[in-house]
């Protein structure tokens, strides 16, 4: 294991660091993204409330492999989409590109849903008196739910980017030079595949290990009382 560890250090380095990026991209629109469906879940207005809906049914019960492959061949080769300039390294830059956008995607669904329980934990009377000051909609949302929802979803949310750190390993589907292809590629090398198999898992829990602690102390840290 040393042996291999040693010969292929460098290029595990870059390999997990492109799982770093990519789980920290697609975290951070997939919070973006998650919060605005969520709003639009819990929406007075029905049709928000039923493209959210929408949403969220048909991205949980589609394959990620599937939602990034489609990202790749149908947006980047067939519509000819592209998300990165011309030049030598366009095509791997594409790739990566429209994996953190299949990841966002299907990752926020997941951060609705989290979120709009967080939601729903929010007494009543808290949210009838923000209109009862002459709050909006939005208004209510932003300063009184939702601060309230992310404290209350800290730990699911946690489970949501560990979980989604693991699926960054479907971007090998389409090329990107993640941790999941380089272990392909040693597989094909070298004869050892337990040995690989064990640096690779014990790279990822390097990686989510952390990330569970970290987000069991926030919510520990940041628990609403009631």
């Amino acid at each position: 294991m040393f042996d291999l560890i040693s010969n292929y250090h460098t290029k595990l380095l870059n390999a997990f660091w492109v799982t770093i990026e990519l789980t920290l991209y697609s975290a951070f629109w997939a919070l973006i993204l998650g919060t605005v469906v969520a709003a639009m879940r819990v929406s007075p207005i029905p049709i928000a409330r039923w493209i959210g809906t929408l949403y969220v049914n048909i991205i949980r019960n589609t394959p990620l492999t599937l939602i990034i492959v489609f990202c790749s061949l149908g947006l980047y080769s067939t519509l000819g989409l592209r998300l990165a300039p011309e030049g030598p390294d366009s095509i791997s830059e594409n790739s990566f590109r429209f994996a953190i956008v299949g990841l966002s995607v299907y990752t926020a669904a997941f951060v609705c849903e989290s979120l709009r329980s967080g939601i729903n934990t929010v007494p009543f009377g808290q949210s009838e008196a923000g209109r009862s000051l002459g709050f909006t909609f939005g208004q209510n949302l932003r300063f009184v739910v939702l601060p309230q929802a992310f404290r209350a979803v800290i730990a699911p949310l946690g489970s949501v980017f560990i979980a989604l750190t693991k699926n960054s390993t479907i971007a090998s589907a389409i090329g990107v030079g993640e941790a999941a292809l380089l272990m392909s590629e040693m597989n094909e090398n070298e004869a050892a595949v337990l040995n690989i198999g064990a640096i690779f898992a014990l790279g990822f829990i390097i990686l989510t290990l952390p990330t569970g602690l970290l987000f069991g102390w926030l919510a520990k840290r940041f628990e609403v009382a009631r």
